[in-house]
């Protein structure tokens, strides 16, 4: 069977913001009609993207990119009050708040929610962000993963301070990173533990992943690629007492359909186009070459300059880690080896060496192909993953999951609201007639829609 979700507000590359029917990210009304139709479309969750920092250009907020980032776990309350089953998925920080506070946040959402309640843990912490917050990260960038982990299991101890008949027991915790001791101030959440769910494909993430993770996102690949991923997962669930399907695999997919083929086809080259603007393109050549090229046509060939050190992106000694694209932004070709940077998390993100081979890249690719500053951005940055008729996207998710390259997909819809309707009314109809895909909810929880076991651990 395959899962669905959907990963909301655009963000990055992945929003049309000149598109008229976008909404506001802080109008309720732009989230509450995608998560109405997500429901409808008996899918497993609603994730909201967070980001704690808006992107900056010379200084000032990025005038291209929607204001605001409204706090998820908040939205997701109110959307609880006019959801019935759909799953509730927030993304949150460990880097830059409490194992106790958060927490507490997320059974409040299992419980007002009746147990749809996920977090989506996000681990950097780079200094961009760090600057908003007092003292900034607590902890190293390359420590994010230990960290993380640590974060994950106090949470789960937190949640289980309290038996299943309604007592409240004393907890007390100290690691390498945390020492705090009290009593939690909420039951445990019907769920017992909200879904975990983590972010990546790098060697640390798949480790992090099978020790912590019920849910995993990642890049939709090949069909060899997601098995050979799969495979890699269900070796290291084992080391940790866990079995395959303890762990979910679900890809971040962009889907554009049309009546044929050459129909569909068009209208992916239309969105590309929308999503990455002229003065897009340009943002994100600075956010590589270092400096200003407002002088620069987008439709004109790259720099021929270098990148350029910034003493505020390119410290040293350098604290920060090499650039690591979101799964779920960043859908690059496998042909093309290096990403484009996300132009809200490249500050404080990349190194000098890396601007240098990025470049490099990019550069090679447009003299290949003939490629503008604008169609080499749009090249490098992705392109939707399945692209054709209802009938032939229903085949193809269905082929992907049957195959064992993932157990299902995220969608990363390019606008709100109604980016959801088209693949609500069109697809997933196709796949319930295949038998690929529920007819109905079969349980309240959303440990129930994904299949997840109980959490093991004290009662």
């Amino acid at each position: 069977m395959v899962h669905l979700a959907a990963r909301l507000p655009g963000d990055g590359r992945g929003a049309v913001r000149t598109d008229p029917r976008s909404g506001p990210r802080t109008a309720f009304a732009s989230l509450e009609q995608p998560a109405r139709t997500a429901e409808r479309g008996l899918f497993d969750f609603l994730l909201l993207s967070e980001r704690l920092r808006l992107p900056e250009h010379r200084g000032r907020i990025h005038d291209l990119d929607a204001v605001g980032w409204p706090e998820t776990v908040t939205v997701l309350n109110a959307l609880a009050a006019v959801t019935e089953r759909l799953g509730l998925a927030a993304t949150a920080h460990t880097a830059f708040t409490e194992p106790y506070e958060l927490a507490r946040r997320l059974a409040t959402l299992d419980h007002l929610s009746e147990g749809r309640a996920a977090w989506h843990v996000e681990t950097s912490a780079d200094a961009f962000t760090g600057a908003n917050f007092r003292p900034g990260p607590r902890t190293g960038a390359r420590d994010r993963y230990a960290h993380a982990v640590e974060f994950i299991g106090l949470a789960r101890r937190l949640w289980d301070s309290w038996t299943a008949d309604g007592l409240s027991r004393p907890f007390a915790h100290q690691g390498r990173y945390f020492d705090i001791a009290g009593e939690f101030g909420l039951p445990r959440p019907p769920q017992r533990h909200p879904v975990v769910i983590l972010s990546g494909e790098a060697e640390e993430d798949r480790e992090a992943a099978a020790a912590s993770a019920d849910v995993l996102l990642v890049r939709h690949r090949s069909v060899a690629a997601g098995r050979a991923l799969a495979a890699d997962l269900g070796r290291r669930l084992a080391g940790y007492g866990r079995a395959a399907g303890d762990l979910k695999v679900m890809c971040g997919v962009d889907v554009v359909l049309g009546d044929t083929a050459a129909e569909a086809q068009e209208r992916a080259v239309e969105i590309r186009r929308q999503q990455i603007s002229p003065q897009g393109a340009l943002f994100v050549l600075e956010q590589v070459w270092g400096t200003d090229l407002s002088g620069h046509d987008p439709d004109g060939p790259l720099p021929e300059t270098d990148p350029v050190p910034d003493p505020v992106r390119d410290p040293v000694p350098d604290p920060l880690p090499d650039f690591v694209p979101d799964p779920l932004l960043d859908l690059v070709p496998d042909s093309v080896p290096d990403p484009v940077p996300d132009p809200a998390t490249a500050p404080g993100r990349m190194r000098h060496g890396d601007r240098l081979a990025l470049a490099g890249t990019w550069r090679a690719l447009a003299k290949e192909k003939g490629l503008s500053i604008r169609e080499t951005v749009i090249e490098v940055s992705g392109r939707q993953s399945f692209i054709g008729t209802p009938d032939t996207v229903a085949a193809a998710l269905q082929a992907y999951v049957r195959e064992g390259a993932a157990d299902g997909f995220v969608l990363l819809p390019h606008r709100t609201p109604g980016c959801l309707d088209e693949f609500v009314d069109q697809v997933v109809p196709l796949l319930q007639e295949r038998g690929a895909f529920r007819t109905e909810y079969r349980g309240t929880t959303l440990r129930s829609h994904l299949g997840l076991p109980d959490p093991a651990g004290e009662g």
